[in-house]
This record gives C-alpha cells, sequence and structure tokens, in this order.
C-alpha cells in the first residue's frame, strides 16, 4: 500500500530534481531556486529557498552525511551549501562553463561528480572544493550519473544513450549503447546481490530512456575479472519516456516516472508493477527515496513535489512466479530464486535449491507442489540416462540410499559439469 502522506507546492517552475538526506527534503526547479524541507513535519526550513544560481537548477544531492547539499544549473556551476546554515561553501565552475546538467557525491563523500552538456565530467575533491580529474564522452550531453554503493566505480549516462563506466581515477573502463533514443537516469541498488564476503561483489542498476523504456543491469569490479557490466532484463509499462528511476534504500523497491503523468511501483526480483500512481497532472520528472526509510518523493512539470509513504510489510510481499512474465523468469540468477523463496516463506528450500543449482529457468520446471510440500533432493548425482532408467522402471527409492523419494522432480548439478569441463580442459590439451 502507498498513500500520497503530503503535497509541497512552493516552487513556481518545474520541478527537476529531489533529493533526501536522513532529516532533510531538497528540491530544485527551472525558477532558479533550491528548497529545504524538515522530514519531521515538511516544512520549509527557515533559510529556504537557496538562491545563487542565475539560470535553471537541474539537480541536487546530499553528501552521504548529510551536512552538504550540492545543486547544479545551466549557469555552467556547482555549489555546495551548508545544510545547517543555508550558507555557500564553495561555487565549483565546471570546465568551458558549459551547462552542468548532473551532480552526485561519492559514498565515502571524498569526491563530487559533475556532467556537463558538453560530455564533460569533472571530479571534484570534496577537502580542498579543487578539480581532482576530468574525462569526457564521445557524444551527447551527459545527463545521468550514479556511484556503486562500494565506490569502486560509478556510472555516467549521455543524451545519446551510452552507458559510460569510470573507476574511481576516472579512467573508463566500459560504455556501450542502453537506450536509442538517450539516456534519462541511472540509479544502483544500495543492496549487493551476492552474499560472498572475499570475492567481487555485484551490484543491480537501473537505467531509463526516451525509448519509454527501464532496463536492469548487474554491474561488477573485480582484480581478477576486471569490469562487467551484463544486461538482464526490461521493465515495461510506461507508454512515454521515462524520465527517472531510482531504488528504495533497501533494494527491494524500483519506482520511475515518466512523460505519461505516472509514477510505476516496481517489484525488481520479478519485474512485476506492484503500484501505478496517477496523481500528476503533467511530466514526472523526478523521484527519490529516503536513505533510511520507505520515504518517496516524486517532482513533476505541474511544480509540485508529492510525498508518499510505503506500508512496511506491504511492498515485502512477491508475487508467485506463475504471474510472472515466463521470459523474465528465465533470466533469474540463482540469488534472485533464493530472494523469491525467502519472500514466499520457503527460506528451508534456499539450501536445496543452491546445493542443486536451480536458476529461474529450471524453476519454471518444478511444479507448485514441488516448491511448497514435496520438493526433497537425496543430495547425490546421477548420470542422467542411469537415473531416468532407474525411474522409469517405477522404482521410488534412492539409488544411494534406498529411502523413498517423495518427488521425481530431477535437477542439473551445474557445479559438478563445471568441474568435470575444467578437468577436460585441463588434461585434454
Amino acid at each position: 500500500m502507498v498513500t500520497l502522506i503530503h503535497t509541497l507546492a512552493d516552487h513556481g517552475d518545474d520541478v527537476n530534481c529531489c533529493a533526501f538526506s536522513s532529516s532533510l527534503l531538497a528540491t530544485c526547479s527551472l525558477d532558479k531556486t533550491i528548497r529545504l524541507y524538515s522530514l519531521n513535519d515538511f516544512n520549509e526550513l527557515p533559510y529556504s529557498p537557496l538562491k545563487v544560481h542565475t539560470y535553471a537548477v537541474h539537480c541536487c544531492c546530499f553528501s552521504p552525511s548529510g551536512h552538504i547539499l550540492a545543486s547544479c544549473s545551466t549557469d555552467g556551476t556547482t555549489v555546495l551549501w551548508n545544510t545547517q546554515t543555508g550558507h555557500i561553501l564553495a561555487v565549483l565552475n565546471q570546465p568551458n562553463g558549459s551547462p552542468v546538467r548532473i551532480c552526485k557525491f561519492s559514498p565515502d563523500s571524498m569526491y563530487l561528480v559533475s556532467g556537463a552538456a558538453d560530455g564533460s565530467v569533472v571530479s571534484w575533491n570534496m577537502q580542498t572544493y579543487k578539480l581532482f580529474r576530468c574525462g569526457s564522452v564521445k557524444d551527447g550531453s551527459l545527463v545521468a550519473c550514479a556511484f556503486c554503493p562500494n565506490g569502486s566505480h560509478f556510472v555516467t549516462g549521455s543524451s545519446c544513450g551510452d552507458l559510460t563506466v569510470w573507476d574511481d581515477k576516472m579512467r573508463c573502463l566500459h560504455s556501450e549503447k542502453a537506450h536509442d533514443l538517450g539516456i534519462t537516469c541511472c540509479d544502483f541498488s544500495s543492496q549487493p546481490i551476492s552474499d560472498d564476503d572475499y570475492g567481487p561483489q555485484f551490484f543491480r542498476m537501473a537505467s531509463c530512456g526516451q525509448d519509454c523504456q527501464i532496463k536492469l543491469w548487474v554491474t561488477t569490479l573485480s582484480d581478477l575479472s576486471g569490469f562487467e557490466l551484463k544486461y538482464k532484463c526490461t521493465l515495461s509499462g510506461h507508454s512515454a519516456p521515462v524520465l527517472s528511476c531510482a531504488f528504495s534504500y533497501d533494494g527491494q523497491i524500483l519506482v520511475s516516472g515518466s512523460v505519461d503523468k505516472s509514477v510505476i511501483v516496481y517489484e525488481p526480483n520479478t519485474g512485476s508493477i506492484l503500484h501505478t500512481l496517477t496523481q500528476h497532472t503533467r511530466y514526472v520528472t523526478t523521484c527519490a527515496f529516503a536513505p533510511n526509510i520507505l520515504l518517496l518523493a516524486t517532482g513533476s512539470m505541474d511544480k509540485t513535489v508529492n510525498i508518499w509513504q510505503f506500508e512496511l510489510k506491504a511492498h515485502c510481499q512477491a508475487d508467485k512466479p506463475e504471474h510472472e512474465p515466463k521470459q523474465f523468469i528465465e533470466t533469474w540468477s540463482e540469488e534472485e530464486v533464493s530472494s523469491w523463496l525467502c519472500a514466499q516463506g520457503l527460506e528451508d528450500l534456499v539450501s536445496i535449491f543452491k546445493m542443486n543449482n536451480i536458476d529461474g529457468k529450471e524453476l519454471l520446471n518444478l511444479t507448485k507442489e514441488s516448491l511448497t510440500d514435496d520438493l526433497k533432493i537425496d543430495g547425490y548425482s546421477y548420470e542422467k540416462e542411469a537415473i531416468e532408467n532407474w525411474i522409469t522402471k517405477k522404482k521410488r527409492t534412492s539409488p544411494m540410499t534406498n529411502l523413498v523419494l517423495p518427488s521425481l522432480v530431477l535437477t542439473p548439478n551445474r557445479t559438478l559439469k563445471m568441474a568435470i569441463n575444467r578437468w577436460l580442459e585441463t588434461h585434454q590439451k
């Protein structure tokens, strides 16, 4: 359940961006101002609005601590504000004075990245407020930016549709066409989708664009394999360009805002649509979640910002797979299957599924009864032909233990298969 709890209508023109800290909400607009509100009662702070930009303010963001607010504008500057007093800490001038479209803090607050209409991307040192490094994309304006939660890399999106990945030293790691008609926004889930504390971490990222699509990706960066950006799936639902997307703080919700005036709430593990919010009367330009509670802000060209409260239990309930598109479930990884099992109250099956390497494709081959009641696996591996012959002879016992098998469902042991393949590759050279 999602409830509209407050509407802010103080801006005199289109709302371009919303951002939360743990205690404040910031909004910025074509009216050249930034406004700050307390999350306690949504009253505007005494020193708000903040006025220094001479043209439209495109983006605003808080440092992780919430002590600094950054805002960037068509006037070619990124301004740093003290959130306790409203005083200006620094004015950062983009090289060549190009209009600045996006700004984001690194997770450790050491750097701020700004991206501009001329394709330049600048990393600013937040201790000295000086330019640290700069780079540029080949084509288009930079309109989107998001840091990986572990700080190892960040991603920029351009008006030409390219996603570009940069490491913490501003070296370009990867670039590829993601949205044919241009990217509008991108965001990382704060929660890793891998559970290996010692191996590389995998993070889910969402991008959206003028092609009316939202795409989900998985990224990882390790010393051994380098950087990888893997496309997972496309979410549908909007009938017009998607202008903004954002993950909730726990990674369990993804929202998007569109030119079709709607906000769609997705369950990212399954791709199912949980809610469609239609209170805005013009394009929805921005959406943002609070960093520690299920509070959502959506901004629009109707000059308003809507504040939404999510019911805590409702967003955790995942739909059953038989209600999801078959082609989407087939792309689930083993970890995504495990997450779905937990959401269904089937935690006891997680270890069994992992032991048998059951991913989305294998999940589709299991019956509902197998998932809820009958799935028992004896833990041994057999040659496929041999075990099938055993079963066709109407034997319902384990060849190894002679115990009765409650289910005759067979699943491949991919771990064993990969080990065999590696052994063959090593010994047949």
